[in-house]
């Protein structure tokens, strides 16, 4: 029987993570950072400029928007340890999305690496 963490280090083997020092150049040049975890996760502080879609909802918000149809999206995505952000971009790249990226240890890593967070006045979620 097959248990969370083997999931997770499955899709770590087929996609594409990025190490926290390199995380902000590669955010600066994607055109959609998505943080997968959950809404009050998220609210209690997450990266400038993501966008908050829970990973159990990832699937059907990318495919009911029109705006987030392109295949071809530079996207990165982040959960806190990276678990979940490992089988999100899995899932996108199933979905046929060509440039998914995973920060490597998540938001954890990110704040070890003393990079800054905004937490929000109010939440718009798609």
């Amino acid at each position: 029987m097959r248990e969370a963490q083997d999931l997770v280090a499955q899709a770590k083997q087929q996609i594409m993570e990025i190490d926290v020092a390199a995380a902000p150049s590669v955010i600066s040049n994607a055109h959609l950072l998505i943080d997968v975890r959950e809404p009050a996760e998220y609210e209690s502080g997450h990266i400038e400029g993501a966008i908050s879609i829970p990973r159990g909802m990832l699937e059907f918000t990318m495919s009911s928007r029109p705006e987030l149809n392109a295949r071809t999206l530079n996207i990165v995505v982040y959960c806190k340890t990276s678990g979940r952000a490992a089988l999100a971009a899995q899932s996108l790249k199933s979905m046929g999305y060509q440039h998914v990226q995973s920060i490597a240890g998540g938001l954890e890593a990110w704040l070890s690496a003393q990079n800054p967070i905004v937490t929000p006045a109010s939440i718009d979620y798609l």
